[in-house]
């Protein structure tokens, strides 16, 4: 009910927001427009804001009831605050069970479509996903590379750069004009190449016109840019997670963050739901809406949280779970807390 509530004036501002782009392009039907980007933008922030609904229902529903004197007489006929949840948590786990579910396979298909309409027709740039630029590639602790640009269509690139460092001292470096990936051998070929070794007292330079080498990547490395982690579903993400550790890519950080929040953020249902319950079944002077206050500030501490822990484990000296599920740990610590003192009430 709140997300019936909240999504349709979500609705509402991006229209208003972006009726004069959508005007740009005269091949723009109002089909295509609700098909393929508002039809996902429901199905991405109705998932995403789910648990944070069902947390303001909870709080909305319990206070009415608190506010009514109902969860008094709950108690006074001896029904444990623990029976007394036991709706809220097949409430939660009907909620929790759908959340996974389309975080995991439903909204990473979603997203792809919503992403490419955005950037065909919103975005002040159009984004080519055959023709990949600036392309940055950690292949090991202390091996990088570095591609200008790289056509995924003819596995071409051009302005190639092989670093290897030993601690913070560069010691070998290749430069390429032209890069070629060969699909059927995992070998690359260089054109115009030049390696120069860095040694303590001098440099060793050699240039060549062609070199058949190899490296630890592929060319699905090339073009598995960090936002394409939200359009994977989850077994073909993990999928890419362990082929990329196994071929020794060491940041892989964006794309764990995006498969633990898949489940942390569902799993959160169970947490708010309890807390809104601690919170709401007290009756309070100033009735429901301080309740309500409470609950949406909340609400709005939880979501910074869970932003600031994205950033901070899609960083490549952090434990990407631990960051994850850090705000869940601190309210899931506060919701059994509040339980624990309401079940001795």
């Amino acid at each position: 009910m709140v997300l019936c509530l909240l999504l349709p004036i979500a609705i509402a501002i991006d229209v208003s927001e972006k009726i004069d782009k959508f005007l740009r392009f005269p091949e723009l039907t109002f089909g295509i427009i609700l098909k393929d980007y508002y039809l996902n933008f429901l199905i991405i922030f109705g998932n995403t804001f789910m648990p944070l609904a069902l947390f303001i229902a909870v709080i909305f529903f319990t206070s009415k009831l608190a506010s009514n004197t109902e969860v008094i007489a709950i108690h006074s006929a001896k029904i444990s605050f623990t029976r007394f949840l036991k709706p809220y948590f097949i409430g939660a786990t009907i909620v929790t069970v759908l959340s996974l579910f389309m975080n995991h396979f439903v909204v990473p298909n979603s997203n792809k479509t919503y992403n490419e309409f955005s950037q065909k027709y919103l975005k002040k740039q159009e984004f080519n996903a055959l023709y990949i630029q600036n392309i940055n590639l950690q292949l090991g602790p202390n091996d990088y590379i570095f591609l200008k640009n790289y056509a995924v269509e003819s596995s071409v690139g051009y302005y190639f750069s092989y670093e290897r460092f030993e601690g913070n001292k560069l010691k070998f470096k290749m430069l390429a004009d032209n890069f070629k990936w060969n699909e059927a051998d995992s070998s690359v070929t260089l054109m115009n190449y030049t390696k120069r070794t860095i040694l303590n007292d001098r440099d060793i330079i050699f240039n060549g016109d062609k070199l058949d080498t190899t490296f630890n990547f592929t060319g699905q490395d090339l073009v598995t840019i960090d936002y394409m982690a939200k359009e994977l579903t989850s077994p073909d993400l993990n999928k890419f997670i362990n082929q990329a550790k196994k071929r020794g890519v060491s940041n892989l950080n964006t794309h764990l963050v995006e498969f633990h929040k898949r489940t942390s953020l569902p799993i959160s249902s169970y947490i708010l739901t309890f807390l809104a319950v601690a919170l709401a079944s007290k009756k309070r002077r100033g009735g429901m809406g301080i309740n309500l206050a409470i609950g949406i500030s909340l609400m709005f501490i939880y979501v910074f949280f869970l932003k600031i822990a994205e950033v901070l484990g899609a960083g490549a000296n952090t434990n990407s779970f631990v960051a994850v599920w850090l705000p869940n740990l601190f309210f899931g610590s506060l919701a059994i807390y509040l339980y624990l003192k309401n079940a001795k009430n």
